[in-house]
């Protein structure tokens, strides 16, 4: 038996090794054997595995390849997967796991290869196991293998590996009460004393894991002392690795300890990430500027908080130090300095510090507004024409950077100065140069267009930009985006006497701009550098920017845009890759959506002349296509259309009804759920109570949609919020589907989330407000409007009278809770307006609502909005109560 055994793990040691083998056929039956032995039974194998790990006379690559086949069955970086895997290691027998827990202990330092295999297996078992309170005794054994002396660097080395591990995948709660030992290792590692590098940097990146559960050793002074102290120390070796992961540390403290950091910005923090930003390193001086990027960051947070608390009459928590400021004049030198270290092939996908200095640049505007310009100005003013390209580029992206946060009369006499130099810089010889500079004269349009579209620069400008769409693809993307940014300018700029202007400064030349962003869609190299999608972005803008006097262009787009997707569609049966495949479905995406432009555009007349022609299409797109992204851009255009052309479009519900129900049960691709659910709207809102043959059918499916677990929860919102239109459009016939609709209503509304999940907390916002919505939608529909029909609409309107208590509850709740949104605010309003005009019939609501002060203060909050809609809903809520 023992021979069997031996020999089994003989086999297994060679099957192991075959894993990391270049020849494919071997390398898929290790992979198949190795399957099959977990099948037959994965407590045995995954002993089997931890003994080969911790056998020192296995080969490296087998014991690393068991390490690795361990892993993967005991973790994943997809949540899911691992919240399974940990459940089927919780299922294995005792004495397995025990086995497995010791071998993997006893291999822990014994390994010559890194990272340690045996420090992820010990993490992965950790992290399902600590969190039930099992395996206590780990993290003792952990520490002590650190502070022990008889302990040999490999094994301290693995041994904050592990603690690394578990700090970086475990819920910060899980560790809390064990933060005193595991900070007792990790600094006993980060020692000055400590000689062994590799021990050293384990501590540090363990450290790096640590900070966020170490929040009450922070708030003792004495601890916090020594654990910035060792940190600072760790920035000074000379070995990077080490250096770089100290100043991650130090950049993830400013973040969550800001507050404390008074004590050591001056005698430490201030000069090391200077001296860090100087490094000849890139990734020292990533985290240098890194540093200050989160300061600004932080600060930013602080004066939002001061803004708050001010309008609200109270003190703020926190306050800004304003560190940034204080070290302005220290920063931009450097900064500067960094923006000319561009390479002239630079990846754009590449972080370096040239970019880094551009990006903090941005946050130290944004955050000392005018007290940046007269520090960078000079700077610009010296060297934009400078014979060096690298100083050219410097001062233009120095430039760009600082247009939002200073006073806008200071940069746009700045930009004013600069202009016709801008102009000339957009044919330098440098495509860096050429770049940046289109990149900067998109933000003058966007932030400070009054620069752009002064008379004497706009046609020099214009006519740059249109040559400009001939250049490289990263050069003509960014001129499409200042193109998509001018266009709105001009149109604002314009004097708008009803729907839309006259004519406006772009109206001379605004048929050759379409001419050439069209063209530029065409361009061969468009798939480099987004140009494509940006040359159609831009289309879109200027169309729905357009004046009257452009209308013909707009319309013979429309025509040229119908002639693409005709085309378009007739391509497809010669798709023959992959490649043609996605290529064709981002045609037919950005084909939907500029039509989506042309249409809200198109004069009623003319409509009707194109609207057959579209549906067709549309339907043949939803017929034929494969992709959701395409069939979700498709139902878009149709809600589009169902806007345009309001009850006309009865004529083809028919022929779309199909496509519809179809999108509607698309369970695979969410997206094109919500796009079908929204259709829905959009078409009980354009025909109204004509959509009432085709609504059992639509009920019925979004109330099984709303009862599948499988429907992807994103959908559900859209859903509740939908009944409210389809109410709207049906008037009393609703009554029909009230006492399920209702039953769901209450179901959602009372929903729980976890208040420390932030996307969850966003989440349950989002439902309310739907819940908001189709209440208000309900009681609006089956009121009416009807004078005559008053006896019918009055009981229609009783019939949701139990419920009215239940919904006023419910409006209280969201009054209460401090993590209301803004949509649930004006949603609340709203439905307080509708209950408003029908609270005669319900006596009991009456007294409810005014004797709930939580109810009065959020529509005062309503009113105190800066949002017109949610102001104006509060404003007729409070008038409607108060009547």
């Amino acid at each position: 038996m023992a021979e069997v055994a031996q020999q089994f793990i003989m086999n297994l040691v060679r099957v192991l090794e075959k894993t990391v083998s270049t020849d494919q056929a071997e390398l898929i039956a290790s992979q198949s054997y190795l399957e099959e032995a977990a099948k037959t039974n994965l407590s045995e194998f995954l002993v089997q595995l931890c003994s080969i790990l911790a056998d020192t006379t296995k080969s490296d690559v087998a014991r690393m390849a068991a390490g690795l086949q361990i892993k993967n069955y005991l973790t994943s970086k997809d949540s899911s997967v691992k919240q399974q895997h940990q459940q089927r290691w919780l299922s294995l027998e005792e004495s397995a796991r025990s086995n497995i827990k010791n071998l993997v202990i006893q291999a822990l330092g014994t390994e010559v290869t890194r990272p340690s295999s045996a420090a992820q297996v010990i993490a992965g078992i950790a992290c399902a196991e600590i969190p039930l309170g099992q395996w206590q005794e780990l993290i003792s054994h952990l520490v002590m293998s650190v502070t022990n002396n008889e302990s040999s660097a490999q094994l301290r080395e693995a041994a904050l590996e592990t603690i690394g591990y578990m700090c970086s995948d475990m819920d910060p709660e899980h560790l809390m009460g064990h933060s005193n030992d595991i900070l007792t290792a990790i600094v006993q590692g980060m020692r000055k004393d400590e000689t062994n590098d590799n021990v050293k940097l384990a501590a540090t990146n363990a450290m790096l894991n640590t900070l966020e559960f170490t929040k009450e050793n922070f708030d003792h002074q004495n601890e916090r002392n020594f654990i910035m102290q060792v940190i600072c120390e760790a920035t000074q070796v000379e070995y990077t690795k080490i250096k770089v992961v100290a100043l991650q540390c130090m950049v993830k403290i400013m973040s969550l300890y800001y507050k404390y950091m008074e004590a050591y910005m001056g005698p430490a923090l201030f000069a090391i990430t200077v001296e860090a930003m100087k490094s000849t390193d890139d990734d020292v001086v990533l985290q240098g500027i890194e540093f200050w990027s989160n300061v600004c960051e932080e600060e930013m947070d602080l004066a939002i908080e001061l803004t708050e608390a001010c309008e609200a009459g109270r003190p703020p928590e926190n306050i800004s130090k304003f560190y940034a400021k204080g070290a302005l004049q220290y920063l931009i030198p450097i900064l500067v300095e960094l923006l000319a270290k561009q390479e002239e092939l630079d990846d754009e996908d590449d972080w370096n510090p040239s970019k880094a200095a551009g990006v903090c640049l941005m946050l130290l505007a944004t955050l000392c507004e005018d007290d940046v310009l007269p520090l960078v100005v000079p700077f610009i003013s010296s060297k934009i024409q400078d014979p060096n390209w690298r100083m050219r580029d410097a001062a233009v992206m120095a430039f760009g950077s600082i247009l939002e946060g200073p006073s806008t009369d200071k940069v746009k006499s700045i930009a004013l100065d600069g202009m016709a130099t801008f102009i000339n810089l957009l044919s330098d010889e440098s495509v860096v140069v050429r770049d940046t500079t289109a990149w900067a004269i998109g933000r003058i349009c966007e932030l400070i267009p009054e620069a752009a579209l002064k008379e004497e620069y706009l046609m020099p400008l214009l006519s740059a930009m249109v040559e400009s769409l001939n250049s490289e693809p990263r050069v003509a993307a960014n001129i499409c985006w200042a193109f998509s940014s001018l266009a709105e300018s001009a149109y604002e700029a314009a004097e708008i006497t009803d729907e839309d202007p006259e004519t406006y400064s772009m109206s001379g030349v605004y048929d050759k701009i379409l001419a050439k962003l069209l063209q530029t869609t065409d361009r061969s190299d468009g798939h480099q550098n987004n140009l494509r999608n940006a040359a159609y972005e831009a289309i879109m803008e200027m169309i729905k920017n357009s004046p009257k006097d452009c209308y013909e262009v707009v319309l013979q787009t429309t025509t040229v845009i119908m002639q693409r997707i005709q085309a378009l569609l007739l391509m497809e049966t010669h798709i023959q890759s992959t490649s043609d495949r996605s290529h064709y479905n981002d045609l037919q995406s950005l084909l939907c959506a500029t039509l989506q432009s042309v249409l809200r555009k198109v004069k009623e007349e003319h409509i009707e002349n194109i609207s057959d022609n579209v549906m067709s299409s549309l339907i043949q797109m939803l017929k034929s296509s494969g992709s959701g992204g395409v069939q979700e851009d498709a139902l878009m255009a149709v809600g589009t259309l169902v806007e345009v052309v309001g009850t006309k479009f009865l004529n083809y519900m028919d022929a779309f009804k199909e496509y519809l129900m179809a999108g509607l049960q698309n369970k695979a691709e969410y997206q094109v759920c919500i796009a079908a659910v929204g259709v829905v709207g959009d078409i009980c809102r354009a025909v109204n109570r004509p959509i009432l043959p085709y609504c059992d059918e639509i009920m019925g499916i979004l109330l099984t949609n709303l009862s599948d677990a499988g429907v992807h929860r994103s959908v559900k919102p859209h859903i509740l919020s939908v009944f409210g239109d389809i109410a709207l459009a049906i008037g009393g016939d609703f009554r029909n589907y009230l006492p399920i609709v209702l039953q769901t209503l209450q179901q959602a509304a009372s929903a729980q989330v976890d208040k420390t999940d932030y996307d969850m907390v966003d989440y349950l916002n989002e439902l309310r407000e739907s819940c908001l919505e189709a209440f208000t939608g309900i009681i609006q529909g089956l009121k009416g409007d009807n004078e005559k029909e008053i006896s019918r609409e009055l009981s229609d309107v009783m019939l949701v009278n139990e419920h009215i208590m239940f919904i006023l509850s419910f409006i209280e709740v969201i009054a209460k809770d401090e993590d209301h949104s803004e949509g649930t605010v004006a949603a609340a309003s709203g439905l307080i307006g509708i209950l408003g005009s029908v609270l005669q019939y319900y006596p009991m609501a009456v007294l409810f609502i005014f004797h709930k002060t939580s109810i009065a203060e959020l529509l005062t909050e309503g009113r105190r909005s800066k949002t017109s809609k949610t102001k104006s809903l509060a404003l007729w809520g409070t008038k409607e109560i108060r009547k």
